[in-house]
């Protein structure tokens, strides 16, 4: 486990900044409006509710939220990354006490406008907190797991059990709530998938007279490799060679800037990719 200073204490900032943003949401939009977003957070809040409306019984986000992280915790160390499960940890943890120490305040009592802003700002510390190679706990560790394990983006299947979570939560303290915060986890993903896309693929097809230096420039900037076709322009009927080559998306730019640094007159067409089977090169997690 490196340690660079410069680039871990940009990571720790960001995660600082990302835990204050996320215990803010929960207590301004979250728990003001009475939401059951989905995850272990959701898990932690609907747990809150049911001990105290039930058993008259109040008890701390911080504990039961640091319980229902153990699992995911253990998976993160086990199977993702040490380094990615510490930074998770310190994410989890000053979130947790944040959210008891912050004071709930209300922006507004609408609760469609609380769904849809609370879900974006969910969203963004979410896809903040994996661009600085960690995460928000809970689920989203489930998510990395079987995006790494099956090489696609496994957001939307979590979708599916925070619905879970939230029907249950319909089904004890009443179903405009619960379909309001289907809402609000429904835009956190969408959010999600527009700011993170490590495990979104996209095909490039490169038309180039510099085959070699341009298959060369791909596996420097991404570690993959690629497939070169014969073919034949259509207006000048001289030959082509056609550069197949398939990215992720968040390497994209990148690929196609070196490309063009390799051959100036490369005709690049990026296309994404719905589904891919075989091997593709994923670099590893911390």
């Amino acid at each position: 486990m490196s340690f660079d200073a410069k680039k871990d204490t940009k990571r720790i900032i960001t995660i600082c900044f990302a835990a204050v943003l996320m215990a803010i949401n929960t207590n301004t939009f979250v728990k003001k409006v009475g939401l059951y977003p989905g995850g272990v957070m959701g898990l932690t809040i609907l747990i809150q509710a049911i001990f105290s409306q039930f058993l008259n019984i109040e008890i701390p986000f911080t504990v039961v939220n640091l319980l229902l992280n153990i699992v995911p915790i253990y998976i993160g160390f086990r199977f993702i990354g040490k380094k990615f499960t510490l930074y998770s940890c310190l994410m989890i943890v000053l979130n947790s006490i944040l959210t008891d120490a912050i004071t709930v305040h209300a922006i507004t009592t609408d609760i469609l406008l609380t769904s849809v802003y609370g879900g974006m700002i969910s969203g963004f510390v979410i896809s903040l907190c994996l661009m600085m190679n960690a995460t928000t706990g809970g689920t989203d560790f489930l998510a990395i797991y079987f995006s790494e394990k099956k090489g696609v983006d496994s957001f939307n299947f979590i979708l599916g059990i925070n619905i879970v979570i939230i029907a249950l939560a319909g089904v004890l303290f009443g179903w405009d709530k619960a379909l309001y915060s289907i809402i609000y986890q429904y835009v956190s993903t969408q959010v999600l998938h527009v700011l993170y896309t490590r495990y979104q693929k996209q095909t490039l097809y490169i038309v180039t007279n510099k085959a070699k230096e341009v298959c060369d420039a791909i596996y420097t900037v991404s570690g993959h490799g690629a497939t070169i076709l014969e073919g034949e322009g259509s207006y000048e009927h001289e030959e082509r060679n056609i550069v197949y080559s398939v990215v992720s998306k968040e390497e994209c730019k990148a690929v196609i800037s070196a490309v063009k640094k390799a051959d100036e007159a490369a005709f690049v067409n990026a296309i994404r990719t719905e589904e891919l089977s075989g091997r593709f090169y994923q670099r590893p997690n911390e």
